[in-house]
C-alpha cells in the first residue's frame, strides 16, 4: 500500500487518495475556469514545481477527473480539462469556497494572489437561475493583466480568456474598482463618470452583470 493512501474501504478517504495531497484542488480550481495547459497552470501555481505539478495531474488523469486534448483552435496545442466526472467537483469547491471566505486572512497569505477571474467565477456560481433569465449575454473583462469572460444564459459561467464570440459589453479596470464593484460599494455609472472603468459596447448592460456578479447574503444563495 503506497504511503500516501488511507488504505480504508470509505468512499471520503478514497477520495482523499485522489484530491488530498497539497495543491491538488487547486489544480481543479484552475480547470473550473476552462482549458489549461500545463505552462498555464505552472504560471498559476509557482510554488508546485514542474515535477509536482505533472505528478498530481498524472494522478488525476488516472483517476478520470482531468483529461489531455488538442485544443480546437490549435491542433498542435494540448490542455487538461475536467472530465465529467472531474466536473462534478464544481459544487464542491464553490461550496468549500463559502465556507473558506469565513476564516480569518492568515499573515502569511499574500494580498497580492488575489485574481478577479477567481472572484467572477465565485461569484458567477452562486447567481441564482432567476437572476440570469434574459436574451443570452457575453461579457468580457480585462482587469489588471486578466483577461476573463463571463456567459450569461440561463445559468451564469466564468472562463478564463477572451470571449469565443463577440461580447455584447467589454470593461476594463483595476482589480480593487472591480472588487469594489462586485461589493456594491462603487456604482457603475460613478466608476465610469470617475473614469475609473471604461467600456464597448452596450452600456446599459453594465447594470445588469454587476447584477449577477455581486456578493450575496448567504440567505439570497441557501
Amino acid at each position: 500500500m503506497s504511503k500516501r493512501m488511507y488504505g480504508q474501504v470509505c468512499p471520503i478517504a478514497r477520495s482523499l487518495d485522489v484530491l488530498g495531497e497539497r495543491w491538488t484542488l487547486l489544480i481543479v480550481r484552475e480547470l473550473l475556469l476552462g482549458p489549461r495547459r500545463f505552462k498555464e497552470l505552472l504560471t498559476q501555481l509557482p510554488a508546485m514545481g514542474t515535477n509536482r505539478l505533472a505528478e498530481r495531474l498524472q494522478l488525476l488523469e488516472r483517476s478520470g477527473v482531468v483529461v489531455r486534448r488538442a485544443l480546437p483552435a490549435a491542433p498542435d496545442v494540448r490542455a487538461y480539462e475536467l472530465t465529467a466526472y472531474g466536473e462534478r467537483l464544481r459544487p464542491l469547491l464553490i461550496e468549500l469556497a463559502t465556507w473558506g471566505s469565513e476564516l480569518p486572512l492568515d499573515d502569511e497569505v499574500d494580498p497580492g494572489t488575489a485574481r478577479a477571474e477567481l472572484i467572477a467565477l465565485y461569484l458567477a456560481e452562486h447567481c441564482p437561475p432567476e437572476d440570469a433569465a434574459g436574451p443570452p449575454a457575453t461579457y468580457q473583462f480585462h482587469v489588471g493583466d486578466e483577461v476573463f469572460h463571463v456567459r450569461a444564459d440561463g445559468g451564469v459561467h466564468t472562463r478564463s480568456g477572451p470571449a469565443p464570440v463577440p461580447a455584447d459589453l467589454v470593461v476594463t479596470c483595476d482589480l480593487a474598482t472591480f472588487d469594489a464593484l462586485t461589493r456594491g460599494t462603487l456604482d457603475p455609472a460613478g466608476a465610469v463618470a470617475s473614469s475609473a472603468l471604461t467600456v464597448t459596447g452596450d452600456t446599459a448592460a453594465l447594470t445588469r452583470v454587476f447584477g449577477l456578479l455581486r456578493h450575496r447574503d448567504p440567505a439570497e444563495t441557501a
